[in-house]
């Protein structure tokens, strides 16, 4: 074992040092010369003599270098060298092949690698802790059609006691912090967490600890309020004074302690949060103030629950032991029976999945469309390697007589299916090389667009390659070169030898039995083209109307401006006396046509409800909104009858209420709304309609208009409502945001500077996982028609060049140029209408499993499946044109002679 060894490494030696190895034999052999000529020079025999002697005992030194050479060298290494090396030369003689095959694959595998990526960073990848397997994320099983992963703060607390089952039980949720600046509070990404999430996630902090079970409680510990920050946020805030902890940091108005900085590694539970402020949990009354969530008991769902399995445990333990303990639970967290009764109905129990990777409600909205968008990438791959299996093909049919010569002179037909493996293999790997290296910035991309539509604020995907993407682009890498290399290394090197030798650039009946495959080939890539044109011409459509079918107001001009007032000293009338104020200094500014205030932005997935019902009706529940005078002509939301609110509209004035025409059929299908009386079934407090206005989308674009009622701004139950200024303007949004923070500063300098966005933003981003999905789709559709224009094109423009000597007696018999136009036209006509027939099918088939993506779209529109046809047939008479029209100028004398 030993000498192998060493022979092994002398073999690897002689690889890397090939020329001073040549040396050290030639001087050895000029040795053993030496020594035998002086043997004989020894015995009498002339120099002449000796050196005659020497090289007919020794024979050609050429030689002997080969067979050293042979006993030391790595045949399979050495062989794979020159593969790659002679593949190189062929890629570099065919600059235009080389490009064609080297953009095509990385397409298709930068494409892949791109949509992995963020399948990866939103599903795949694990949480950056120690034994993240361990982990399980916690939700609860309520009768309905999807669990609930939102928690209420006593079923959390009692599942924190129960160490018989977890090892920790940990609590969180995402949220804003308003922290004490040099002038003012700035907003900062913050978590709201339990005492055991630090113990639980077992990340060392980088300075100081971290938070404890003692921190999580009312008041703080018996040192106060504690916060653990990041790195980055001790970078920025502190420049990294190595003092940090135990200085304050005045969150909401209160001082919380500094206790320890955590590495910029650690992001928390919640892969697509960045939180720079942990905060316990138990701080809520204060960080969210005046709301709490705490103190709200079983009427507020607003954490996420982690647990870490204790060690042997495995999720059916866990899952057999939540089952008992359910009920116990359920009744320690209320004595309200109809609440109980409610959830037992349902046949409420917790249950337990794996939380390796954390949680995030991105990962439950953007599954399927990321999925969907991975099958069609491997749709584009498949495309990219059939082409380049046609295109191989027809390159190896050119090279037949080459490939012969070389067997007839010794080469096996193993070792010339292995050198073009290597060379599929090449073309692969650059393929790739420049797929992964594009992927990066498509993905980060894609990302943003995704993360824009995201039910939370401040989302962030990581999707920068690892491992596991690294792992899946060799993968594809291999597989590429499998599916394009090995049908035409076998192909190319079958057959009679003496034929291909003898044929040259002759096509017969040989020829027309071997072209079936190609074809084939081609057909399916124009089939597997018309299914990603479809569906990217259904997704697109589907866009467009979600676009058109409109949002019930108009959103060009239109922007809104976020104040966070909920931090600051004023509230009731005096807070509503300032946003006045607020509203008469933004309709002085310049361009400003209009500007009133709305709590609840259309389109931005949040929403607020109740139950509302007219005298003798039973309660239905609507959708509602706080908004200022003139906010229905601000927004451009038709007002058909009643009038506007007025600032006038206070508590004391008596309730008011606007609705919508959904609601005001809802509540008074037979006559006037305008007058009537509704009322709010929680506490029977009675409201009068005043006016009836137009529909608008709610929640998001896809969602029909539901019934919804408006209510003034001085009326809302909040003590203090943060509010979004929504103005309409005429110019550039720059001036009225710089504008708007000198208002916030003089009006109201304790709060964060407000956020200025477009509602034209706001739309498109609801629209995120809709758009990325037809943005991909186009893209990948045009790929596809792309790729196979270029397979069409380059099968062809190779068979036609070799029959070139067919065509030249074609035509030296008296054939026309249009009938050889015809004659080389037909075999892509052909193959593409072959191949549209078959993906008309397919696509009717595949676009069954995008009809969950559509609205108001057919998946079987006519129209989107003949255009889909036009747009292939264009192409493939665009790809068959050129080497139709080369044929055409062939001239007979010089085909004939081109043997």
């Amino acid at each position: 074992m030993r000498q192998r060894l060493h022979e092994f490494l002398l073999r690897v030696k002689f690889l890397f040092h090939r020329r001073r190895s040549d040396r050290e034999m030639a001087q050895e052999l000029e040795f053993h010369q030496a020594m035998l000529r002086e043997k004989l020079l020894r015995q009498g025999v002339t120099h002449a003599q000796a050196a005659a002697q020497a090289r007919q005992t020794f024979g050609n030194a050429a030689r002997w270098h080969e067979r050293l050479r042979e006993l030391w060298q790595l045949r399979v290494l050495e062989n794979l060298m020159r593969d790659i090396s002679f593949s190189f030369r062929l890629l570099k003689k065919s600059p235009v092949f080389t490009a064609i095959a080297l953009l095509t694959l990385a397409l298709g595998v930068g494409a892949n690698t791109a949509v992995f990526s963020l399948i990866n960073g939103l599903l795949l990848r694990p949480l950056p802790v120690p034994h993240a397997e361990q982990l399980a994320v916690l939700r609860m099983e309520e009768g309905g059609p999807d669990p609930s992963y939102s928690f209420i703060t006593p079923f959390f607390r009692s599942l924190e006691r129960r160490h018989d089952i977890f090892a920790n039980v940990f609590a969180y949720n995402p949220d804003t912090l308003q922290v004490k600046g040099q002038s003012s509070n700035e907003s900062v990404d913050g978590m709201l967490v339990s005492g055991e999430f630090f113990q639980a996630l077992q990340t060392p902090p980088l300075l100081g600890r971290y938070l404890l079970p003692e921190d999580d409680q009312p008041g703080g510990s018996p040192q106060g309020l504690a916060v653990v920050i990041s790195e980055s946020f001790w970078q920025r805030w502190f420049n990294r004074a190595p003092d940090v902890v135990g200085r304050k940091l005045i969150i909401a108005n209160t001082p919380f302690t500094v206790v320890g900085v955590m590495p910029i590694s650690f992001i928390g539970a919640d892969p697509t949060q960045r939180p720079q402020i942990f905060a316990p949990l138990s701080a809520d009354p204060i960080i969210d103030a005046p709301r709490n969530h705490i103190d709200a008991g079983v009427h507020a769902w607003w954490i996420r629950v982690i647990a870490r399995l204790q060690p042997g445990m495995n999720l059916a333990q866990a899952n057999a032991a939540l089952m008992t303990v359910s009920n116990p639970i359920l009744h320690e967290a209320t004595s309200d029976p109809e609440f109980i009764r409610g959830e037992e109905k349902g046949h409420f129990h917790f249950a337990a999945e794996s939380g390796s990777g954390g949680f995030t409600y991105a990962r439950i909205l953007f599954r399927k469309p990321l999925v969907a968008m991975f099958t069609m990438c491997c749709g584009i791959l498949l495309l990219a390697c059939l082409n380049l299996t046609s295109l191989l093909m027809a390159r190896g049919a050119a090279r037949e007589r080459e490939l012969a010569t070389r067997l007839a002179m010794g080469a096996t037909r193993q070792r010339l299916i292995h050198q073009l493996l290597v060379e599929s293999l090449l073309i692969a790997i650059m393929g790739t090389a420049l797929g992964l290296a594009a992927a990066p910035l498509v993905s980060h991309s894609l990302g943003a667009m995704l993360m824009s539509s995201g039910v939370e604020h401040g989302m962030h995907l990581d999707t920068s390659l690892d491992l596991r993407v690294f792992l899946f682009a060799a993968i594809m890498a291999i597989t590429a070169a499998i599916l394009i290399g090995l049908v035409p290394a076998l192909r190319a090197t079958s057959g009679d030898l003496n034929q291909h030798i003898k044929e040259g650039q002759q096509t017969g009946r040989r020829e027309e039995s071997r072209s079936l495959l190609p074809r084939v080939l081609m057909t399916l890539e124009v089939a597997l083209a018309l299914v990603l044109v479809a569906g990217a011409g259904l997704l697109a459509t589907s866009l467009v109307k979600l676009y058109k079918s409109g949002a019930g107001f108009d959103s060009k001009g239109l922007v809104n401006i976020a104040f966070s007032m909920d931090k600051q000293q004023l509230e009731g009338d005096p807070l509503m006396q300032l946003y006045h104020q607020i509203d008469d200094e933004l309709n002085r500014q310049p361009g400003v046509k209009d500007a009133s205030f709305e709590f609840i932005v259309p389109l931005s997935h949040r929403g607020w409800n109740g139950n509302y019902a007219a005298p003798g009706q039973k309660p239905s529940l609507i959708m509602l909104n706080s908004v200022a005078p003139k906010y229905f002509e601000t927004m451009r939301i038709p007002l058909y009858m009643g009038r506007d609110f007025r600032w006038s509209d206070t508590k004391a004035s008596g309730l008011k209420i606007i609705l919508n025409q959904s609601a005001a059929k809802l509540f008074f299908p037979d006559r006037n709304a305008v007058g009537q009386q509704v009322i709010y079934t929680h506490d029977k407090t009675s409201f009068e309609v005043i006016a009836v206005v137009g529909d608008t989308k709610y929640r998001d674009m896809r969602t029909p208009s539901p019934p919804q009622g408006f209510v003034p701004i001085q009326q809302d139950e909040q003590p203090k409502p943060s509010l979004h200024a929504v103005v309409r303007i005429d110019g550039p949004i720059a001036p009225l945001a710089a504008a708007a923070r000198s208002i916030a500063t003089r009006l109201a300098p304790a709060i964060p500077a407000p956020t200025v966005t477009t509602v034209d933003e706001v739309m498109d981003n609801s629209l995120g996982a809709e758009r990325m999905m037809a943005v991909l789709a186009v893209f990948f559709a045009a790929c596809a028609l792309l790729v196979t224009a270029i397979g069409l094109y380059g099968t062809l423009a190779y068979t036609t060049a070799r029959r070139t000597s067919e065509i030249g007696i074609r035509m030296a018999l008296g054939a026309r140029r249009a009938g050889v136009v015809a004659l080389v036209f037909r075999e892509n006509a052909v193959v593409a209408a072959l191949g549209s027939a078959a993906g008309l099918g397919a696509a009717i088939l595949a676009s069954r499993a995008l009809a969950s993506f559509l609205y108001e779209t057919s998946p079987r529109d006519p129209w989107i499946l003949i255009g889909s046809v036009a747009a292939l047939a264009i192409i493939a008479s665009a790809a068959s044109l050129l080497p139709a029209i080369r044929a055409a100028r062939i001239e007979p004398i010089t085909a004939i002679r081109c043997e």
